[in-house]
């Protein structure tokens, strides 16, 4: 060995003496805040596999009490069960928290719609919510409509009483020639990873207005009321309204609202594409088409105002901030709701039932919210962001703003967790990626400076606060289940749904345990108020 050898390797050994005696200075916990809690999660597994309780919630919230469209009858008998169902399990401070007001309530009861000439058909259809029945059994010609301008009342003047309008235009019905449930493929992922130059990252305004066409719809409803018409009646609209699909959700604004001064004057239906494309294709022969329609639908005057569902685990030592899970409770009203949003409700609900009948002591309090109103706008989760922390129309910030740590949400259907959406947050990247080393080996590993939207973790971004959505296996959420009537029980995967609750119970308790809050983005600007319209549209939930 040669002198300058020797030298350089001295000064390293020196070197690694003085870094291991800094090192051991340091509190042990600090060194091993954003490491895995691997006993923790041994708990936490064991319990999660061998006792999982999640399909039955989901069975309980979807075949027992239906779609919970909020404010109506079943979204209530849902929530007294969750809150039943949490206190049992020993969760603590379970209530709910009201905001609003939201609107009528409301429930269809009875729905059957059927071609009568030239042959007798029973078709596939739902009303749509906030839409009154019919005055029981009705039958009547059907005629196709279309009114784009002004000058096009004239034409159906005196031509419509006693008939359905058919006002959805020809669309080809696609045909599926590769599966439409997928899971995230490696290259999918990776590519998920790179930040697209020029993007806007973490936050999204609110909602867009309802634009100019909303005055000129209104003049056309009022026109199909005065003129005498039945029902209206549309098709099923996109991709994921075909194949046996239907998506029918709310009026569109300019024909109606839920309330009463406001209320949608006539009965609309929503047809299976390839049933509406029928009576077209017959009509376009010059044949008269018969329906008989019977829609029975009910409104529920009070209580106007509506609430999310809360319960908690207190913390040890740091009792006074908090750890939030989250999901939206409400769902619309043709399926059950099981994929948007009530897998998500269950696996919320089982981490919370996991880490307490674990008896693992959070130090944070570890809070759950079950927000209602999302699909009208993340109306629950933003109201009670604004009652809580901040309003992101002034960023006058309360107390609370300052003891949570992080908010955690599901909401793309029941799919397995593949990684986290960082909302532009560059210094959660080291975090999340130490929690989820331990389940790289069941293919979460992904992470995406990217944001998402349309869901509830926008309300706590939008005031700064830590607010993440996970990184999902589409599943056939966006292809056929979001938001159709075959959002249903059969289309959660049990595997996935256990694998989630285990995430984020060991998520929450680790945001727990952890020394220092999460980190932050800096504090946005406060923005004006907008009016709360038709969520963004993402890859994720289109």
């Amino acid at each position: 060995m040669d002198r300058w050898t020797f030298h350089a390797g001295a000064r390293r050994a020196a070197l690694a003496t003085a870094v291991m005696a800094a090192t051991l200075a340091i509190p042990v916990t600090a060194q091993l805040r954003d490491q895995a809690d691997l006993d923790a999660l041994y708990r936490i597994k064991q319990e999660a596999t061998t006792n999982s309780k999640v399909m039955e919630t989901l069975s309980y919230l979807t075949d027992v009490h239906g779609p919970r469209l909020t404010n109506s009858p079943l979204m209530h008998q849902a929530a007294e069960w969750a809150q039943r169902q949490l206190t049992t399990w020993g969760l603590a401070n379970v209530h709910t928290e009201k905001w609003g007001p939201f609107g009528r309530g409301w429930v269809n009861e009875h729905t059957s719609i059927r071609m009568d000439a030239p042959q007798p058909f029973v078709m596939l259809g739902y009303p749509k919510a906030w839409t009154p029945g019919t005055d029981g059994e009705v039958s009547g010609e059907a005629v196709a409509v279309t009114i784009a301008n002004d000058q096009d009342f004239a034409t159906y003047k005196g031509t419509l009483a006693g008939k359905f309008v058919l006002q959805s235009p020809s669309r080809d019905v696609a045909a599926y020639f590769e599966s439409p449930t997928r899971r995230y493929t490696e290259s999918a992922l990776a590519e998920l990873t790179q930040e697209p130059l020029g993007a806007v990252r973490g936050r999204f305004p609110g909602g867009a207005g309802v634009g100019a066409a909303q005055a000129f719809r209104k003049k056309r409803m009022d026109f199909f009321k005065s003129e005498g018409v039945l029902a209206l009646i549309e098709m099923s609209a996109g991709a994921r309204g075909d194949n046996g699909a239907v998506i029918a959700q709310g009026p569109t604004p300019g024909d109606g609202d839920r309330t009463v001064e406001g209320q949608v004057p006539l009965p609309q239906v929503v047809l299976a594409g390839e049933h509406y494309g029928r009576l077209l294709r017959v009509l376009d022969k010059k044949l008269p088409v018969r329906l008989t329609v019977n829609v029975r639908s009910r409104f529920v005057d009070a209580p106007l105002d509506v609430y999310n569902v809360i319960a908690e685990i207190p913390g040890t030592g740091k009792a006074d901030q908090v750890v939030m899970i989250g999901a939206h409770f409400d769902s619309w009203h043709t399926g059950t709701g099981a994929t948007d949003n009530a897998v998500s409700s269950a696996v919320m609900m089982e981490a919370m039932r996991i880490l307490q009948v674990t008896g693992l002591k959070p130090r944070r309090t570890i809070r759950m919210a079950l927000w209602t109103g999302e699909e009208q706008g993340l109306l629950g989760s933003r109201a009670y962001v604004k009652a809580h922390f901040a309003d992101p129309t002034d960023m006058k910030v309360t107390p609370e703003h300052g003891k949570l740590s992080v908010y955690l949400n599901m909401d793309n259907g029941g799919g397995r967790f593949r990684g986290v959406y960082l909302q532009g947050n560059e210094a959660a990247a080291p975090v999340f990626e130490a929690w989820m080393k331990p389940f790289h080996n069941l293919g979460m590993q992904t992470l995406t400076i990217r944001n998402t939207a349309g869901t509830d973790h926008q309300a706590f971004d939008a005031v700064g606060l830590p607010g993440f959505q996970f990184i999902q296996d589409p599943l056939e959420y966006s292809s056929r289940t979001h938001h159709t009537n075959l959002d249903v029980f059969e289309r959660a995967v049990p595997a996935d749904l256990m694998q989630n609750a285990i995430v984020v119970a060991s998520f929450a308790y680790q945001a727990a345990n952890r020394d220092d809050l999460f980190p932050r983005k800096p504090l946005p600007k406060a923005r004006p108020a907008t009016t709360p319209g038709p969520r963004p549209a993402t890859a994720t939930n289109p």
